[in-house]
Parts: structure tokens; C-alpha cells; sequence
């Protein structure tokens, strides 16, 4: 029985000129002079800079963009809900860990940047998968399992389950992106659990001097592997950890603040490796989080506020959601195993 993901359509993305962070007073999406309904809206709180200047507050998106925010990541939350679900049940083998809760991570950051750039996360890759547009056969037909997700020809460089060991692979390509004088950049993916391992800062340290496009982003949960951050590190502040490495600290909770993150891939291609915070939830009780920080509830709110959608027309996309992904498990319940021999 081959259980997996299945992905949504895509959404065209338009370059916009590079700007300096400091010249920016309203962030402007990429799409923002193709399209007529613009809105300005402030993310949820502002952005902290280290040794470097935050960007606005202020972001613009559109009508468009803000229902693709919803069904993308109402379709992550139905999925990984699914996944327990099926996990729980032994139908999914061996290891699974599950990204519900922090999908506006991923779903701002792929509205950020371009097919063209890299990303390389952890063994929290389902979502991330998904954001990348991958067509639901790739996503069911492979033997890595659910840590090891890759396609290399659309600059997704995997899911790894060694805590930390993505990281100076991350800065490998990014190297070769500079070597080759691509005009991308590589986004490395960790979690606060691994913000504390030795390679990460020597890939940091590698990827200063050598002034490559490299992005760290450190998803920030708090808690590691259930270990409080307060117990493992010193300072929590991990976007700060590089004294020599900018750093940019953003709401991993609010999908639009993720998505500015333009202005992080014009500061690497220009000066180098940035360090981006994104905490995904506060300390507070997890019912108090799903009330107060949903990252979806967040965008529904935005939709509702400001008329683009009825509140029947966002139950619609959820049912529709809940349809593709039963017809996705049924089909994989149907599916053959696949061959248990790595190579022909």
C-alpha cells in the first residue's frame, strides 16, 4: 500500500526589480504592478532585524493571493491530519512527522521565491514537498519514505532525517550556485532542535566568508524534539546567532509576513548568508494557539474582512479539499507495494 501526498495547481510568479531592505516602505509582492485589486495589510507583528534594517509592516497581496494562501494550506492542514490518521493506524511504516500548524512557513516562503532557487529542509518535509508543486505521482511512487521526499530538477534537495546535516548541504549548493553565476539562492531549512549542532556553524562560517546566496531559515516550534529551547540553548534568539550573519526574525504564524521574504533572497544575492527566525507558535497553551494564531484562521479572517470570498465559499474549498484528499488515500490503499529492490 504506497500512502502519500498529493499536490495542488500551481500559481504564476512574476519577478520584481531588486530592492534594498532599508528603500522599502510598503512590501510589494511580486505580482503587485501586474494586478488591480491590491491590498495593503499588516502582518501580524512586526519583523526584528539583527544587524540589519526590518522591512514594513505593510504588505501587498491580492484577492488572488490570499484564497491561494487558504486552499494551499487547507489542503497541508486535511493532509497531515490524514497522515495521522493513517500512521496511527500502521498504514503508514516507519517514521512520520507532521507539519500541521506552521503551513504558513511554507506556503509564504514558495510565494517568495522562484522554481529556480533551491530549498533543502529536514524530516519534516511533507508540506514543503507540496508547496513546491509537485504532481501527485511523484509524491506516490517513490521508496525514501516519509522523511526523504526529492526532486532535484525543481531545486527541491530533500527532506533529511540527520538533525542539522541539510544545512551544510544547503550552503554545498548555494556554492555551486554562486560558481556557476546562477542568480539564485538556496533556502536550508532546520528546527530549533538543531540550532545548537557544530556543522550548522560551520556551514554559517563557510558560507560568510565565501559570501554565498545562502538563506538559513530555522522553523522555531520551541521545543525541539520536546525539549524547551530555555533548557538547550543560551539564547533562544537564533536568527541572532551569526555575530558576522545578518539576521531577519519573522511570524512563522502569519503567511503574508513569510511571503515578504523577497527582500531575503535580494540581501543573500547580493551580500550573502542571512539567518531567518520563524517561531510557529508561542509558548502559550496549544488551544489558546489554534484560537488566537491559526495561520489559516488568520487568512479566512483576512478573506471574510475584506469581501473576497463568502464564508460558503471557503466551507466550499474545504469539502473540496476533504474530496481530494480521501480520493488520494483510497487510491493509495489500492496501490501495489513497490518493489523492495533499490536498483534494477
Amino acid at each position: 500500500m504506497a500512502l502519500n501526498y498529493v499536490a495542488y495547481a500551481s500559481r504564476s510568479k512574476l519577478l520584481r526589480p531588486l530592492t534594498s531592505i532599508s528603500s522599502i516602505s510598503v512590501l510589494r509582492r511580486p505580482f503587485s504592478s501586474a494586478t488591480d485589486d491590491l491590498l495593503s495589510i499588516e502582518t501580524s507583528v512586526p519583523f526584528t532585524g539583527h544587524n540589519i534594517d526590518p522591512p514594513s509592516r505593510t504588505v501587498e497581496t491580492t484577492s488572488k493571493e490570499l484564497m491561494g494562501f487558504f486552499s494551499d494550506m487547507v489542503l497541508m492542514r486535511r493532509m497531515e491530519i490524514a497522515a495521522d490518521s493513517l500512521y496511527k493506524a500502521k498504514l503508514i511504516r516507519g517514521f512520520c512527522h507532521l507539519y500541521d500548524g506552521q503551513e504558513a512557513v511554507c506556503v509564504g516562503m514558495e510565494a517568495a521565491i522562484t522554481k529556480k532557487d533551491a530549498i533543502i529542509t529536514a524530516y519534516r518535509d511533507h508540506c514543503i514537498f507540496l508547496a513546491w508543486r509537485h504532481p501527485t505521482r511523484d509524491l506516490s511512487l517513490r521508496k525514501g519514505g516519509s522523511m526523504h521526499f526529492y526532486k532535484k530538477d525543481s531545486g527541491f534537495y530533500g527532506g533529511h532525517g540527520i538533525v542539522g546535516a541539510q544545512v551544510p548541504l544547503g550552503v554545498g549548493v548555494s556554492f555551486a550556485q554562486k560558481y556557476n553565476k546562477e542568480e539564485t539562492v538556496t533556502f536550508a531549512l532546520y528546527g530549533d532542535g538543531a540550532a545548537n549542532q557544530g556543522q550548522l556553524f560551520e556551514a554559517l562560517n563557510i558560507a560568510a566568508l565565501w559570501d554565498l546566496p545562502s538563506i538559513l531559515v530555522c522553523e522555531n516550534n520551541h521545543y525541539g524534539m520536546g525539549t524547551a529551547e530555555w533548557r538547550a540553548a543560551k539564547s533562544p534568539a537564533y536568527f541572532k546567532r551569526g555575530d558576522y550573519v545578518p539576521g531577519l526574525k519573522v511570524d512563522g504564524m502569519d503567511v503574508l509576513a513569510v511571503a515578504s521574504l523577497q527582500i531575503a533572497k535580494e540581501h543573500a544575492l547580493k551580500n550573502g548568508p542571512l539567518i531567518l527566525g520563524a517561531p510557529y507558535r508561542t509558548r502559550d497553551e496549544i488551544s489558546g494557539v489554534r484560537q488566537e494564531r491559526d495561520p489559516i484562521e488568520r487568512v479566512r479572517k483576512l478573506i471574510l474582512s475584506h469581501e473576497i470570498a463568502t464564508e460558503k465559499e471557503l466551507k466550499d474549498i474545504e469539502k473540496n479539499v476533504r474530496k481530494e484528499v480521501d480520493e488520494a488515500i483510497a487510491k493509495a490503499k489500492e496501490s501495489p507495494m513497490p518493489d523492495p529492490e533499490l536498483w534494477d
